[in-house]
């Protein structure tokens, strides 16, 4: 069990990270050019399975065991009225995850991957940030170590998703802390706010942005006072699947700010990592170009739930089976490309 025990030992954990198995990427880039198809011809198909090969430091990878890890949390900001649904909806929406019948389940279920809802003390929400930091620093370190601790060490690919009420106000207020241009950058209408809503979520951000100014400059103090549990798990299970050369999807928005700090501790902190999709929430793009992320799909996705990047492992399953499966100009007995 790893639990960070000071903001000290979590930050070192962020810096001391391995690199990738070079020699992997390396095979299947030569399998790639014996392939029946023109060089490259397949696109990021062929550079998914290379990426995967990295990681996992196998020849062709695999894709047997994904994991789609679901964290959730409720947030004090909300009684700032930043939202268009009320919090409970967080617990009722994991009573529906629990049961069945939510888009995660069915999209869980045709990516051939086991679906993990860890709720976080739904019944204690984070301290409205506008007024104090929203987790204190145990708070903090016990939400990422829940996270890190969630990743099992034997997996092929962890696909991270969230749930919780407010979150994206949450995930704009990290954003703009992190890459600034303040709460209009990166604020959208999240689940449904109408643009009454929308200011007073701006209006939120904003003023936590100046309560909190003095400790922005460090990504984990300033992701504790603006954060939620489930965005501190979502680190944690990143930092751990890069300590355990275990690729990453990551879903939207949420997703993408909950590690965004990683990317400012460390640049390559994220290379472990892939975008599943670009959301249809207004900072979404703006934030994965700051992280220099190219997501695999735009579906004009704003669910959450992980489903985005659920969508996207049946992208990672078509890439393997192409690699694994096709013939290669030999054993076709298919003229290659004429020197």
């Amino acid at each position: 069990m790893t639990r960070f025990a000071s903001l000290a030992d979590l930050r070192a954990a962020c810096l001391d990270l391995p690199g990738g198995h070079l020699e992997a990427a390396a095979q299947v880039a030569g399998r790639e050019a014996t392939l029946t198809k023109p060089p490259r011809s397949l696109g990021r198909l062929e550079q998914a399975v290379a990426w995967l090969s990295l990681w996992q430091g196998a020849s062709p990878p695999r894709l047997d065991k994904v994991e789609i890890l679901v964290f959730a949390g409720n947030h004090g900001v909300t009684a700032q009225s930043v939202s268009a649904y009320p919090a409970e909806v967080t617990g009722q929406m994991v009573a529906n995850f629990a049961a069945g019948g939510a888009a995660i389940n069915q999209l869980a279920r045709i990516a051939q991957a086991e679906l993990r809802v860890m709720p976080l003390l739904l019944d204690k929400p984070t301290a409205d940030f506008t007024i104090a930091p929203a987790m204190s620093e145990a708070e903090f370190l016990d939400a990422v170590s829940s996270g890190y601790e969630a990743v099992p060490p034997e997996t092929d690919l962890v696909v991270l998703g969230e749930m919780g009420i407010g979150n994206t106000t949450a995930a704009s207020a990290i954003s703009a802390a992190l890459f600034g241009g303040g709460a209009e950058r990166f604020a959208g209408y999240g689940t449904g706010l109408d643009d009454s809503g929308l200011t007073r979520k701006r209006e939120a951000i904003d003023q936590a942005l100046v309560r909190h100014d003095t400790i922005l400059g460090d990504p984990l103090l300033a992701t504790a006072a603006l954060g939620g549990r489930e965005l501190a798990a979502i680190f944690g299970a990143c930092l751990a699947a890069r300590h355990r050369r275990i690729p990453v999807l990551l879903d939207g928005f949420v997703c993408t700010a909950a590690v965004a700090p990683l990317f400012k501790l460390r640049p390559d902190a994220l290379d472990h990592a892939l975008s599943g999709h670009v959301s249809a929430e207004a900072g979404h793009r703006l934030l994965l170009q700051e992280l220099n992320l190219d997501p695999l799909l735009d579906l004009g996705m704003r669910l959450g739930e992980g489903s985005g990047a659920a969508v996207a492992v049946l992208l990672l399953r078509a890439a393997l089976a192409c690699h694994t499966g096709m013939a290669t100009f030999e054993e076709a007995q298919v003229s290659g490309k004429e020197s």
